[in-house]
């Protein structure tokens, strides 16, 4: 998309990105639903008025939306028969409603929307480690720093790092754990340099004061090494990779909840918009990395305990299995409202950090004065 123009880049590929972490979204939900016996009326990808519609054999209706912010799929029989007025209950197919079907089923058809997410992410990470192959980890040595530590010691861009102190490595972070703690000490290197293996010592540089002193080599790692794998292990790395991001993401909003880390990194539509066309700018296989930490996000998101996503339903029913009946309609009217106000809320505070990352904010403060 490098070819299309800025803001069109940006506006296409948010579109497709959202586009399809949606559809696929709301797959789930209409799989499971399918599954369970449950007819869906209506699947909707985008909000708003229709830009196309049709009906399937089974009286589903399809529809995309002109506003692509979302999505749904309405099941039949979603609303409980005290809600739903009698020329609604008179429409319903016995059987096939969501409301009549055990707490179990229910939970199922819920939580299969960030499901298909999370399988998604190991999709395309998968796709990604079997076309274009996995970024590995190396030792090979990118630059030396001059008249640094390791320059001293006759090391050599193209070299690889075999030991440290006689202990083998096989990543460059593993490099880095051995040398920051061993400021002015030195330490016994063992390369490989065009095949030739060669021993050389290395006093590591002090960089900063105190407690946060670290030892420092003065080299970097040369670029990521690709290795294609085959379907089998690429399918699990895809799930390992898609385990670390859910991991890392959960420890970023922890970290935001506590205090430990700054909310300026809470982006929204803008935010997601502005990076998709980055992203999209340096090619397919990005893009398709930047689609699957999202979906990842979405499912996570969705899982969030909040009434009116995901998770809050299945809070909601985890509630009425321990209960054997469903909460008090007050409670859940009282828990919707409560959700949609965080929801919003969240929404706000996100599309204000958007604005103030694109500069927005200090363009309208410098005009108002």
């Amino acid at each position: 998309m490098d070819f299309l123009p800025e803001p069109l880049r940006s506006i296409l590929a948010f579109v497709l990105v959202l586009g399809v972490l949606v559809f696929i979204h709301e797959l789930g939900h209409y799989l499971a639903a399918r599954w369970r016996g449950i007819h869906v009326e209506r699947f909707s990808v985008g909000f708003g008025r229709a830009l196309a519609t049709w009906t399937d054999r089974r009286g589903t209706e399809w529809r995309v939306g002109w506003l692509p912010l979302g999505g749904y799929v309405k099941l039949h029989g979603q609303e409980t028969p005290e809600d739903a007025p009698p020329e609604v209950r008179a429409t319903w197919r016995i059987g096939e409603t969501f409301h009549e079907k055990p707490v179990r089923d229910r939970a199922i058809v819920v939580a299969a929307g960030p499901a298909a997410n999370f399988l998604l992410a190991v999709l395309l990470f998968a796709g990604i480690y079997t076309t274009l192959g996995q970024p590995g980890s190396t030792t090979s040595v990118g630059t030396v720093a001059e008249g640094g530590a390791a320059a001293r010691a006759g090391i050599a861009p193209g070299d690889r790092i075999v030991a440290l102190d006689g202990q083998p490595m096989s990543r460059f972070e593993q490099v880095q754990g051995h040398i920051q703690p061993r400021a002015g000490q030195p330490v016994r290197v063992e390369l490989d340099r065009a095949g030739s293996r060669i021993d050389v010592t290395a006093t590591p540089e002090r960089r900063g004061e105190g407690a946060a002193a670290v030892g420092v080599l003065g080299i970097s790692a040369a670029a990521a090494e690709f290795v294609r794998m085959d379907p089998a292990s690429a399918l699990w790395a895809g799930t390992v990779q898609t385990a670390d991001i859910t991991v890392q993401t959960l420890g970023a909003v922890w970290q935001m909840i506590a205090g430990g880390r700054g909310t300026e990194d809470l982006g929204g539509p803008l935010r997601i918009a502005q990076m998709s066309g980055q992203v999209a700018e340096m090619g397919l296989a990005s893009l398709v990395s930047f689609m699957a930490v999202l979906s990842v996000n979405l499912a996570l998101i969705n899982l969030f305990p909040i009434p009116v996503l995901d998770g809050g339903h299945l809070m909601f029913y985890a509630a009425e299995a321990i209960r054997g009946r469903p909460l008090p309609p007050r409670a859940q009217e009282i828990g919707f409202r409560a959700g949609f106000a965080l929801l919003i809320t969240l929404f706000v505070f996100a599309t204000w950090n958007d604005l103030s990352q694109l500069g927005v904010v200090r363009w309208a403060t410098g005009l108002f004065g």
